[in-house]
């Protein structure tokens, strides 16, 4: 009978830790903000639009849940206004980009972004994705 009772309580420390641990690992971490940011000037040709555009159209595909709660969000922010030159400075804007910034993260988009926006919209759709599902 003693054997048993130790075992009975034996079993139920062992249980009792592993639901402990469990439900550590179950909560939730903090969700981060990931902020889309395309910055350009005033005149801008149809590829620069292109960014623009397809950006802001991917970012609502792919996040429509995130976007409503405003965990992501896209800014399109015009260099030449004097308005820009404080969040410009803040995400080290230095000319026409697009950036995603998440936390203390910074990816620099621009590239892509001009070379795939107006011919392969899948294709930035799909840089876009890769970068930004890691923020979340």
């Amino acid at each position: 009978m003693k054997k048993f009772i130790s075992i009975t309580i034996l079993a139920v420390i062992i249980s009792s830790f592993f639901s402990a641990n469990s439900q550590t690992a179950k909560t939730t971490k903090a969700v981060s903000k990931v902020e889309v940011f395309y910055f350009h000037y005033s005149r801008r040709c149809v590829t620069c639009q292109a960014v623009e555009t397809e950006t802001k159209k991917s970012i609502l595909a792919l996040y429509p849940l995130q976007a409503k709660k405003g965990l992501i969000t896209f800014k399109s922010i015009n260099l030449d206004d004097k308005s820009s030159e404080a969040i410009a400075a803040k995400c080290k804007a230095e000319g026409q980009s697009l950036l995603i910034t998440s936390s203390n993260k910074r990816v620099d988009l621009t590239d892509k972004a001009f070379m795939y926006a107006k011919s392969n919209p899948a294709k930035l759709k799909a840089e876009l994705k890769k970068t930004i599902d890691p923020l979340f």
